[in-house]
């Protein structure tokens, strides 16, 4: 077959012209046959068997039935009529009913002829009847390339409205077979269909559409998620080699005067061993002569900030530039404050550039920066600004990337002829296999162990009727001289609502706490008044702070040793876990205290639970993202990330596992794919790559 013709329009194939092109094109995202040949059903109709009238039982099950209509009749009902139709077959009778469209059905309905139908059976009043059933005639059933498994597409209600129903569909799909004469190249190497005794490319695209039996459809499913997980993988993995071919990096070969002072005199703690071993991974990086494209993830306190302090101190003893981008203000000025309070004995230059900048601080920051005088430049967006010019910089750090787009970190790279080194760190613990998906072309470092000292945040769920007992709770801790956190939910659409329920609780705490000062602190307030109270809580003014989720990244405050979330299952998981990690930053023994009423759904029970089950960020994401899929994980901006057609990155996590480690050992042996037994896979990528079907959606 010729490859081309896959990339023929869909307007093309018979039966269905410019009107339900259109609606293919908007509806489904179906612009060619290649589309159209991996439009999959989301399920299949089991039609094995065929009932006998006798046999039907009154559980409303669908089933199909043969026999012959011997009465048509319009019966009169409280708004207008339904039309209904005797249909026997040798075992007894029951009716077909028809609510809608019933002048064209009375009009193609024949008497006395075999039919197939199949559908919903209603029992009531001593007689089954079946609603709207699917009909054939007997001869024409015979005459269809047909499955005892009967596959169902994804629809819309523009298509059902337009008459595309999943029949028309069905039959498309049967006619773009006899005009591709179902000859699909093939797509994975012989060594991998042998190896991984998958089924041809042909005999999967035919059983998916047309499964011959159960076992067939498992392997052909198992055959076509391998294949796009495969290729996803394989694009990931060159896009790093190419990367760290393409663009060279600085080398840092000195490890000098900063980093050793620092490490052997000015550490607050003993490394954990798990930040050894990423450091160790950046070094060898720094040094290796291609551009550092790193992810580091840790848990919230897992000190990462150590870690990036530390390849910043590389970068210094090589005489380059560092910078730390952060993506709110409060977030650039806290990062400002520790990393000074770490530098304090040593002769490093480390200034602060943000939004709220004056004219003149900014124009020393400017100067200061062309001429090498500023060592670290920590700030906020404003580090993108064309003004912003380094005179040598060789390590970016960007906390929490997720909140920046693509062209903002381009900017970055362009400040310099050779792109500086990039470390980016997240507290959002992503799953091994989303981080797999989405992050494939980065390294991943992972600090997946607390600093001594800590001690794990105790988490409990209590109802809103042990609110007293809760009270009691707060007073004793802050007898102690601890801190506290009262957070409320902020849900954009109702605004009105959540502003009322923060100002509710605010004054039954100020009636409960009458000698306490409080602080109060929501997303409707000036920046410069939300900060003002951001900074007495942060000194110790204020020893309750009542708030939104404005806090979820950012303030550190050591001494707040409880959290309590209220409407807690109105909060996805990832974002308790970064609420509570808003506290456990002393020594002191911290507490989480997730509030909710009595009503809970299935999946607020799961949350709950696994948040008082575990402290690992990991684990949590794990189930963050059974519940939501990766989409949502991602957020609205990264929500096109995996755009999967048939595979499931959470369901299918083993068949992904499987997929990297034979691209990531095909690439070993044969980096270009040059070799003969590769050369399908090459001819593959290269079609992908032309036709975007593989999506460009990585970092």
């Amino acid at each position: 077959m010729k490859v081309n013709i896959l990339q023929t329009p869909i307007d093309y194939l018979k039966g269905v012209g410019p009107n339900r092109a259109d609606l293919f094109r908007k509806e489904l995202g179906i612009h060619t046959y290649q589309d159209l040949v991996n439009f999959f059903p989301n399920r299949y109709l089991d039609k094995t068997r065929f009932y006998k009238i006798n046999e039907l039982q009154r559980n409303s099950s669908e089933v199909q039935v043969v026999g012959k209509i011997t009465n048509i009749k319009s019966v009169a009902q409280k708004r207008g009529n339904r039309l209904v139709a005797d249909f026997v077959d040798d075992t007894g009778k029951m009716e077909l009913v028809w609510f809608r469209g019933q002048k064209w059905i009375r009009e193609n309905l024949k008497i006395n002829v075999p039919y197939v139908i199949f559908g919903k059976t209603n029992w009531f009043n001593g007689v089954f009847s079946m609603p709207h059933p699917e009909m054939e005639p007997v001869e024409e059933y015979k005459k269809q390339l047909r499955t005892a498994m009967q596959p169902v597409y994804p629809s819309t209600e523009k298509l059902a409205k337009s008459g595309i129903t999943n029949r028309v569909v069905n039959k498309l799909i049967q006619q773009l077979f006899v005009e591709t004469k179902g000859e699909f190249y093939e797509t994975l190497s012989t060594e991998l269909t042998t190896e991984l005794k998958l089924l041809r490319k042909a005999d999967a695209v035919f059983n998916i559409h047309f499964p011959q039996s159960q076992e067939l459809l498992s392997r052909a499913q198992f055959r076509l998620k391998f294949e796009e997980l495969f290729y996803i993988q394989l694009q990931l993995l060159i896009k790093n080699m190419l990367q760290k071919q393409k663009i060279k990096g600085f080398v840092f070969e000195e490890i000098g005067q900063n980093f050793s002072e620092f490490y052997k005199n000015h550490l607050p703690f003993e490394l954990t061993g798990a930040q050894k071993r990423v450091i160790k991974e950046i070094r060898a990086d720094l040094g290796s002569g291609a551009q550092m494209n790193r992810l580091l993830q840790g848990d919230v306190g897992s000190g990462k900030t150590i870690v990036a302090l530390m390849s910043m101190f590389i970068a210094l003893d090589n005489d380059f530039q560092a910078c730390l981008m952060a993506p709110t203000e409060i977030l650039a000025i806290q990062h400002y404050n520790g990393l000074v309070a770490l530098c304090k004995d040593l002769e490093v230059n480390i200034y602060l550039l943000t939004g709220s900048s004056k004219t003149k601080a900014r124009r020393e920051i400017h100067e200061k920066l062309e001429n090498g005088e500023i060592d670290i430049l920590i700030g906020t967006h404003a580090l993108l600004e064309d003004k912003v010019q380094f005179k040598n910089l060789g390590l970016a750090v960007i906390d929490e990337q997720h909140r920046f787009g693509v062209a903002q970190r381009a900017k970055l790279w362009r400040k310099n002829k050779v792109p500086p080194h990039i470390l980016v760190m997240t507290a959002t613990p992503i799953p091994r296999t989303l981080a797999m998906s989405l992050y494939g072309d980065l390294d991943i470092s992972v600090i997946d162990e607390l600093p001594p000292g800590r001690k794990p945040i105790k988490t409990v769920h209590r109802y809103d009727s042990n609110r007293l007992k809760v009270f009691a709770f707060i007073r004793d801790e802050i007898k102690k001289g601890r801190q506290v956190y009262v957070v409320y939910p902020l849900i954009q659409e109702s605004e009105k609502m959540d502003y009322k329920d923060l100002m509710d609780g605010y004054e039954s705490i100020a009636r409960e706490f009458p000698q306490m000062q409080i602080s109060i602190v929501h997303g409707q307030m000036k920046s410069n008044a939300k900060d003002y109270e951001m900074d007495r809580f942060v000194k110790g003014e204020t020893q309750i702070m009542v708030a939104t989720t404005v806090i979820e990244v950012g303030v550190n405050v050591p001494n707040a040793s409880v959290m309590i979330i209220e409407s807690a299952e109105r909060f996805g998981l990832s974002q308790l876990h970064q609420l509570r990690g808003r506290v456990g930053r002393g020594a002191e023994q911290s507490f989480c205290i997730l509030m909710t009423g009595h009503k809970l759904s299935n999946d607020s029970k799961t949350r709950l639970e696994t948040m008082t089950a575990t402290n690992d960020g990991f684990e949590i994401a794990e189930v963050d993202l059974k519940l939501r899929g990766p989409g949502d994980i991602m957020g609205t901006q990264q929500s096109g990330v995996l755009n999967l057609k048939i595979a499931d990155i959470v369901k299918d996590n083993q068949i992904l596992k499987s997929a990297r480690y034979h691209a990531m050992k095909i690439l070993k042996e044969d980096p270009s794919l040059n070799l003969e037994k590769n050369k399908v896979l090459r001819f593959t990528y290269a079609q992908l790559a032309k036709h975007k079907n593989i999506w460009n959606y990585i970092s």
